[in-house]
Protein backbone atom coordinates (compact mmCIF):
# COMPACT_ATOMS: atom_id res chain seq x y z
CA UNK A 1 0.00 0.00 0.00
CA UNK A 2 2.96 2.51 0.56
CA UNK A 3 4.40 2.11 -2.79
CA UNK A 4 1.02 2.75 -4.55
CA UNK A 5 1.04 6.45 -3.22
CA UNK A 6 3.92 7.58 -5.47
CA UNK A 7 2.47 5.75 -8.54
CA UNK A 8 -0.69 6.96 -7.91
CA UNK A 9 0.65 10.80 -7.43
CA UNK A 10 2.81 10.36 -10.55
CA UNK A 11 -0.15 8.87 -12.81
CA UNK A 12 -2.05 11.68 -11.57
CA UNK A 13 0.31 14.18 -12.21
CA UNK A 14 1.23 12.94 -15.90
CA UNK A 15 -2.74 13.00 -16.70
CA UNK A 16 -2.60 16.29 -15.70
CA UNK A 17 0.37 17.31 -17.97
CA UNK A 18 -1.17 15.22 -20.97
CA UNK A 19 -4.74 17.36 -20.10
CA UNK A 20 -3.90 20.65 -19.59
CA UNK A 21 -2.81 21.71 -23.58
CA UNK A 22 -5.62 20.40 -24.96
CA UNK A 23 -7.81 22.03 -22.09
CA UNK A 24 -5.93 25.43 -23.06
CA UNK A 25 -7.24 24.38 -26.77
CA UNK A 26 -11.03 24.28 -25.69
CA UNK A 27 -10.93 27.05 -23.86
CA UNK A 28 -10.01 29.59 -26.14
CA UNK A 29 -12.85 31.04 -29.04
CA UNK A 30 -13.14 29.89 -32.01
CA UNK A 31 -12.16 32.59 -35.13
CA UNK A 32 -12.84 30.22 -37.63
CA UNK A 33 -15.43 28.38 -38.94
CA UNK A 34 -14.93 24.52 -37.39
CA UNK A 35 -13.50 21.83 -39.28
CA UNK A 36 -16.22 20.01 -39.46
CA UNK A 37 -18.84 22.47 -40.53
CA UNK A 38 -16.83 23.40 -43.73
CA UNK A 39 -16.43 19.71 -44.75
CA UNK A 40 -20.02 19.59 -44.03
CA UNK A 41 -21.14 22.59 -46.16
CA UNK A 42 -18.75 21.14 -49.26
CA UNK A 43 -20.46 17.37 -48.85
CA UNK A 44 -17.06 15.92 -47.80
CA UNK A 45 -17.86 14.92 -44.33
CA UNK A 46 -19.06 12.07 -46.13
CA UNK A 47 -15.63 10.87 -47.47
CA UNK A 48 -14.51 11.33 -43.64
CA UNK A 49 -16.91 9.63 -42.59
CA UNK A 50 -16.27 6.88 -44.53
CA UNK A 51 -12.64 6.43 -44.68
CA UNK A 52 -12.94 6.15 -40.73
CA UNK A 53 -15.70 3.52 -41.37
CA UNK A 54 -13.47 1.73 -43.06
CA UNK A 55 -10.39 1.91 -41.70
CA UNK A 56 -11.95 0.96 -38.23
CA UNK A 57 -13.52 -2.01 -40.10
CA UNK A 58 -10.42 -2.76 -41.49
CA UNK A 59 -9.02 -3.01 -37.34
CA UNK A 60 -11.89 -5.17 -36.38
CA UNK A 61 -11.50 -7.40 -39.03
CA UNK A 62 -7.41 -7.90 -37.86
CA UNK A 63 -7.88 -8.41 -34.52
CA UNK A 64 -10.86 -11.03 -35.50
CA UNK A 65 -8.24 -12.79 -37.15
CA UNK A 66 -5.74 -12.78 -35.06
CA UNK A 67 -7.72 -13.60 -31.66
CA UNK A 68 -8.78 -16.59 -34.03
CA UNK A 69 -4.88 -17.56 -35.19
CA UNK A 70 -4.06 -17.44 -31.24
CA UNK A 71 -6.83 -19.54 -30.32
CA UNK A 72 -6.24 -22.54 -32.31
CA UNK A 73 -2.45 -21.92 -31.64
CA UNK A 74 -3.20 -22.13 -27.91
CA UNK A 75 -5.23 -25.23 -28.80
CA UNK A 76 -2.75 -27.07 -30.48
CA UNK A 77 -0.06 -25.95 -28.29
CA UNK A 78 -2.17 -27.61 -25.41
CA UNK A 79 -2.27 -31.11 -26.95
Amino acid sequence: MKNSLPNLRAAVLLLLALLLPVLHAVAQPAEQPEMADALRQSGKIYVVVAVIAVVLAGLLFFLVSLDRRLTRLEKEVQE
